[in-house]
């Protein structure tokens, strides 16, 4: 039986029925062993379309779909909503060994690890497949299976057409790319919550890239599990998202646990989830998100996928990553509309707005289809991001030069002035020293009151030495750290001078 005697009506939004329209045009004008990208962003709809592509699908070919899926929640969700379409399905997980019952059924809904173990034992066998859907397809698991449906049509779906493996591109699997409805206009329709996006500057340099092309869980559980960065990602929530429901990723258990016991600590309401969380603990604890109203959960990047929790307020990004589906998977987990909800927060703590753009400006996905490698090689690095940095000094510093009428100085623009006289580039430098000898002088009542006031310049120090480096283009880490030691200690000896000089 192909469709199930109960149907729930389900409506499809306008964009959604034109993206329909496309893709069966191009099916229909297609060879029975085509492959087809489709891309949509999160949020906006894919699991309907794509239950109502195999509902149709069925219905005109009389031929079975099986859908793919890289996890068992999606596999679950997958399946409650082709049956909500009216489409009677089999689940294809562990406990299924053998498919005596497959004539009962038109469509499948497996995970790509179970399916490939039972193909291989040839255990399983499905007759007479038309059509199969791939949840996800960047995932690149997937494409062993390619080899058993020769003769079917693959249509992949995606938020982002962009391989997670880079000697792997997705147009050498798909034959053609069809994009849906953008972020931008989404947001425009009403159909996604429009971002807040705030970001801090986090220099990166302790991270270290791994095999797979993003920072290793190591480095950067060091980098955001230490003091320092904890403190700024408290002063980051309380400075934006106060109250709020928030959802933090991270890319490691341990700075995971290190943020929970931080908000602990700070009597915020907070839990921890993981993969190691049993699936009653997992339960639990997103109920209790979901009804929490000021809920702080942390977590490692489980909830990418398969995790829907439209109450979201504020989305955390405690981590970097070079991987733009990541980003957008991240940040999508806050873009569900409501009655009451039509924004919500995105905190950027690993540079990747400067990395990758806005999550909600225009994206040319044929070119990143079509090559990938271009606009792989064109993603900002993190040494070119950094060198963008603006410092602003934090307000309880800034009250601490409350004499001085200016306490800015453009290192960019002082060496553009020197530079132009014809003079040598270390007189930037000893500008900008004199000018933070003078404010330290300004505001101290005497030598070792200017001497402590300079320590609390270190920050700064740092970033106009950066800046510097930049401009000399010598921008090696023992160079630069020799810099600031000889500033320090240059800028210690000019409060003393300038203290003899009033005597």
């Amino acid at each position: 039986m192909e469709i199930a005697k109960k149907n729930i009506d389900k409506t499809l939004y306008d964009y959604q029925e034109e993206d329909l329209e496309k893709i069966f045009d191009c099916l229909d004008a297609s060879p029975p062993d085509f492959n087809l990208l489709y891309q949509l962003p999160t949020g906006g709809g894919k699991t309907v379309i794509f239950s109502e592509i195999a509902k149709r699908y069925i219905q005109k070919h009389h031929k079975k779909v099986v859908v793919l899926t890289h996890r068992i929640e999606l596999s679950n969700q997958t399946s409650r909503m082709l049956h909500g379409f009216g489409v009677k399905n089999k689940i294809i997980n562990s406990e299924v060994k053998e498919l005596q019952d497959q004539d009962q059924f038109m469509c499948f809904v497996a995970m790509v690890e179970t399916l490939n173990n039972r193909l291989q034992e040839d255990k399983v066998k499905i007759n007479d497949i038309g059509l199969v859907i791939i949840d996800e397809a960047h995932y690149n698991s997937f494409r062993k299976l390619f080899k058993y449906f020769k003769n079917s049509i693959i249509l992949g779906v995606t938020a982002t057409p962009l391989s997670s493996n880079i000697k792997l591109p997705m147009k050498d699997h798909y034959q053609k790319l069809i994009v849906g409805e953008s972020i931008p206009s989404l947001i425009e329709k009403q159909f996604l919550a429009k971002a807040n996006m705030y970001n801090y500057d986090v220099s990166l340099k302790s991270l270290k890239l791994g095999i797979n092309g993003d920072y290793t869980v190591k480095s950067s559980d060091e980098l955001y599990g230490n003091h320092n960065m904890l403190s700024k990602l408290v002063n980051a929530y309380e400075e934006i998202a106060k109250g709020t429901k928030t959802l933090i990723f991270n890319n490691g258990i341990s700075s995971s646990i290190y943020v929970y016991e931080t908000f602990k600590k700070a009597g915020y309401n907070i839990r921890h989830l993981d993969n190691k969380c049993s699936a009653s603990e997992r339960k639990e604890i997103l109920k209790w998100f979901s009804k929490t109203p000021d809920a702080i959960l942390t977590s490692v990047s489980i909830l990418t996928t398969g995790f829907d929790e439209p109450t979201v307020e504020t989305i955390i990004l405690n981590r970097a990553t070079k991987s733009l589906t990541l980003y957008f998977q991240m940040i999508g987990r806050g873009s569900r509309v409501l009655p009451n909800k039509n924004e919500f927060n995105v905190i950027d703590m690993g540079n990747n707005v400067a990395r990758f753009g806005l999550w909600n400006a225009p994206i040319d996905w044929q070119e990143i289809f079509h090559f990938p490698d271009f606009y792989l090689e064109n993603i900002k690095n993190d040494e070119e991001i950094e060198r963008d940095f603006v410092y602003e000094m934090p307000p309880e510093i800034k009250k601490l030069f409350r004499n001085s009428k200016n306490i800015d100085f453009d290192v960019k623009a002082e060496y553009k002035r020197i530079f132009a006289q014809g003079k040598k580039s270390k007189t930037v430098l000893e500008n900008s020293i004199e000018q933070h000898a003078t404010i330290c002088v300004e505001n101290s009542e005497d030598v070792f009151d200017a001497r402590m006031l300079a320590k609390e310049l270190k920050e700064e120090i740092a970033y106009r030495v950066r800046q510097y480096s930049y401009c000399i283009m010598n921008n090696t880490k023992n160079y630069k750290e020799w810099l600031e030691e000889d500033y320090q200690r240059k800028l210690r000896s000019r409060i003393s001078q300038k203290f003899a000089q009033k005597i």
